[in-house]
């Protein structure tokens, strides 16, 4: 076979396990149909139609495979609360030991807002137009308003902390738990400033990973701070092209389709550039720390796959966001995460009250002012710890404090503190610049209708 028909065989290959991935998750986190799923959510697959799959749903196993005519297939296999993991090829399960990650909250419709759903006082709040704010949610659900459909399918509006707007679309509601890509980021962070706040390390200290523990070794410089504002150095290379997304070579994405282990994969390769002196946005850096939370995790005697669902979902009412792991066990927290819009209000929520929840002081003094204040690697200020900045102006529509969790298709959890708003929407939108503009309009819309606070 020539390097050319291995290349093609590997895309078609990766490109098949994100597919199934995708439509595991879909059905057994999701609760869509297979039909469904494949008809809305699967789009431009490598080297093949999806007329060409035949979909085999295993739902004893809780397992997903998809095979094409060549004879190929690859499978995903769902374990509760953890979501779907994509098995490597020649694999028949995981090679970790599955937990239940389950919340110890009671109901949530028999706790208020936000801890629960019970009484989330929606509307009629002074200093909200309704009627506006109703025209706002009109517009950003009207596939005839914009110039590409943007699919949205939940958008959560809060301001003070207490629902506003809240909209669905049909077949969609405020139990759905949707794919939310890249704002698993944020995740990371905050999970990474609960140990700081603990005292297990600083932003500054030098990150903790063995394979860079050689002082002669280049990546033995690079700090916390350096990874949580994407400016470590690592050569990781990004493709964006159709042609070269499903390449083995494309690092940024590989981690998404590959099923490895990726901690191991992304600590790896070695240094580019010095350390905070080149932003760019790379899975590596992102996954480095999930690395770093795993090893500091295990080495206190707790459970991992736990830990994010004990120490901050649970103390902020969210009860529905997945994580979901590789086939080593380590979550792929660069986009392998779902969940409802109103859950991510509430992590909203917690960053507009600068990490205190209910009294109780969950992210470190400071830690907000960090995450949303411009890497110094990021010469447009558009990005700060593992979140969007408009800093730089690039909405001029918005305030410039704003700062959001970011993720592919149209996700975001916007904070705004100038105005005391928390904005999250959720869909399936497929053409990046329309979104982006269709973002920036929907947001003033938004802002339009609730008053700027006085002095």
């Amino acid at each position: 076979m020539s390097d050319q028909d291995k290349s093609e065989e590997e895309k078609i290959n990766n490109s098949l396990g994100f597919a199934v991935k995708l439509l595991a998750s879909g059905v057994f986190v999701g609760g869509r149909t297979p039909e469904d799923f494949v008809k809305n959510d699967i789009h431009a697959p490598y080297g093949f139609t999806i007329d060409d799959l035949t979909v085999s749903v295993d739902e004893q196993r809780e397992r997903i495979t998809l095979s094409l005519p060549s004879g190929l297939s690859r499978t995903a296999v769902h374990h509760p609360g953890l979501g779907c993991t994509l098995l490597p090829a020649d694999a028949e399960d995981v090679s970790f030991e599955p937990v239940k990650i389950q919340s110890t909250l009671p109901d949530a419709e028999t706790l208020d807002w936000p801890m629960g759903d019970r009484n989330p006082d929606t509307g009629n709040q002074d200093g909200v137009d309704q009627e506006k704010l109703d025209a706002a949610l009109d517009l950003a659900f009207d596939e005839n308003a914009h110039e590409h459909p943007q699919r949205t399918r939940a958008m959560v509006v809060l301001h003070n902390g207490r629902i506003v707007g809240e909209r669905y679309a049909p077949g969609f509601s405020q139990d759905s738990k949707l794919v939310n890509w890249s704002m698993g980021k944020s995740i990371t962070s905050a999970l990474i400033g609960i140990l700081i706040n603990e005292g297990n390390f600083s932003l500054n200290d030098r990150a903790p990973i063995e394979e860079w523990s050689d002082p002669e070794d280049p990546r033995h410089e690079i700090t916390i701070a350096h990874l949580l504002r994407m400016s470590s150095g690592l050569k990781f290379n990004k493709y964006e092209t159709y042609e070269d997304f499903f390449s083995n070579d494309n690092n940024h994405n590989f981690v998404h389709f590959g099923a490895v282990n990726v901690f191991d994969y992304v600590t790896a390769p070695p240094q580019e550039f010095p350390p905070n002196t080149v932003w760019r946005y790379r899975n590596c850096d992102v996954l480095s720390l999930g690395k770093i939370i795993k090893q500091t995790v295990q080495a206190r005697g707790e459970e991992y796959l736990t830990f994010p669902q004990r120490v901050l979902f649970d103390r902020i009412g969210i009860r529905n966001i997945v994580l979901e792991p590789d086939p080593w066990g380590n979550f792929i927290s660069t986009g392998y995460d779902h969940g409802t819009a109103r859950d991510w209000a509430r992590l909203g929520q917690l960053h507009l009250q600068d990490g205190v929840w209910n009294g109780d002081r969950i992210l470190p003094e400071g830690w907000v002012d960090f995450v949303r204040t411009p890497a110094p690697a990021a010469a447009d200020k558009h990005y700060g710890g593992f979140f969007w900045l408009n800093a730089g102006n690039r909405f001029p529509a918005i305030p410039n404090d704003a700062y959001w969790a970011d993720g592919a298709r149209g996700q975001f959890t916007m904070i705004i503190p100038s105005r005391n708003v928390v904005i999250v929407r959720l869909g399936h939108s497929l053409d990046a610049p329309s979104f982006s503009r269709y973002r920036e309009r929907v947001v003033a819309d938004v802002l339009s209708a609730i008053d700027e606070p006085e002095g």
